[in-house]
């Protein structure tokens, strides 16, 4: 626990230091030691840290890799869903470096309800209380250019209901902003812009899999209002819902959520399969419900299984060179997203901050450019697409379909 009666990082460094449980004095000394470079440097630091992975560093530093198994396997799966052995450090040094600089950096929180209503209903009503318009059911399908590399339109789909023809239809706008995976953005990538280094490099981010399991029990398993953490080989963190969210409040019966992961080897399973994985899990932290030994069993009255095989994209070491910035060489077209450069990595958090970002990055260009902001040739484009009477026409892209992003 970090003392509320300390300022930071001194809250931080006791917290570690009256750690009896899970760290021995001499593993205490040596991580305490270890971390002071974070607490002088910052961030600075903490990317330079990418060039290895968290066990690297532990052995780096001296420090036992017992102490993975004790702390960091559970951090390192709440945070990117792989194991220490393959996240890089940054990861791990960003978090502990919110918690050691600012006081109240290690509390958590959950939405009182379900997103869709909680988070992403507010932000449309926002965005239509300003004149602005959100469209469901419009997905990206391609992106067309024009001669010079730039962006002439977004060209997305109006699905209807089932059963019926969607329409295909062009966006036009000043400036454009894709905000949606970086797997989806590599494959509606035009071909044009391969070219550059700037959107090359994204082929080597790639998104970690991962399943969320929701699991409605017909009795109370715990009585913890926290996001709790694992140490076990599947699960990552879980929390009981009916004791940390508003919605589904209930003082007789428990709503598990659970995050799989690694989730690799059970993308694509059955979802009963899964279920079934997880309750064998279950039986080791609530043996008294759950399993055959149980002497107050409680039944599972209903299961969902959430599978995404491709979520923030996977923090490897030596990844950060591979991040865009928000501005694109594009000069009407901008990315947003966990995956682009930010220092909360991957995560909500991150994704956040990245939108801020990108605003920032279309504000400024206004500021500075005016009228002619969002003018001009793709900085990187090898050639230009010329029409066979030497005017110059937009030039469609071919991809695949993918999720809708934003125009702007």
């Amino acid at each position: 626990d970090f003392p509320e009666w300390l300022p930071a990082p001194l809250n931080g460094i006791l917290a570690i230091l009256r750690n009896n449980d899970m760290l021995t004095w001499p593993e205490k000394i040596k991580f305490a030691i270890g971390l002071l470079p974070v607490i002088v440097r910052g961030q600075e630091y903490v990317e330079e840290c990418d060039r290895v992975t968290w066990t690297e560093w532990l052995r780096e530093h001296g420090i036992p890799e017992r102490v993975n198994d004790e702390v960091f396997i559970a951090m390192s799966k709440a945070l990117n869903f792989i194991d220490p052995d393959d996240i890089s450090a940054s990861v791990i040094l960003v978090a502990l470096n919110r918690f050691l600089q600012e006081k109240d950096g290690s509390k958590m929180a959950f939405l009182d309800g379900n997103p869709p209503e909680r988070l992403c209903q507010p932000i449309v009503d926002y965005i239509e209380a300003r004149g602005g318009q959100v469209l469901l059911k419009h997905p990206l399908r391609s992106i067309e250019l024009n001669a010079d590399g730039s962006v002439a339109s977004f060209v997305v789909s109006n699905l209807k209901a089932a059963g019926t023809e969607s329409v295909e239809k062009r966006m036009t706008a000043d400036a454009y902003v894709s905000a949606i995976p970086v797997d989806l953005v590599k494959k509606l990538m035009p071909s044009e812009w391969r070219v550059s280094p700037y959107f090359s490099r994204l082929d080597s981010l790639v998104g970690v899999p991962v399943i969320n399991v929701h699991l409605w029990f017909d009795r109370k398993l715990t009585d913890v209002d926290h996001l709790l953490f694992s140490r076990s080989p599947l699960l990552s963190v879980y929390a009981d819902m009916s004791n940390a969210c508003r919605e589904y409040a209930d003082d007789e019966r428990s709503m598990l959520e659970l995050v799989l992961a690694p989730a690799k080897d059970y993308i694509g399973r059955p979802d009963s399969e899964i279920v079934d994985a997880t309750l064998k899990e279950l039986e080791k932290l609530f043996p008294q419900h759950v399993g055959p030994r149980a002497t107050e069993p409680a039944t599972v009255r209903k299961a969902i299984v959430v599978q995404t095989p491709r979520s923030v994209y996977t923090t490897t070491k030596q990844l950060q060179p591979c991040r865009p910035t928000q501005k694109s060489p594009v000069p009407n077209f901008f990315l947003a997203g966990d995956y682009t450069m930010q220092m909360y990595l991957a995560s909500m958090e991150g994704a956040t901050l990245s939108g801020k970002l990108a605003a920032k990055a279309i504000a400024n260009e206004l500021s500075a450019r005016g009228a002619d902001a969002f003018s001009g040739a793709f900085e990187a484009a090898a050639s230009v697409a010329v029409s066979g009477n030497g005017a110059t026409s937009p030039k469609k892209s071919t991809s695949t379909p993918a999720p809708t992003a934003a125009a702007r």
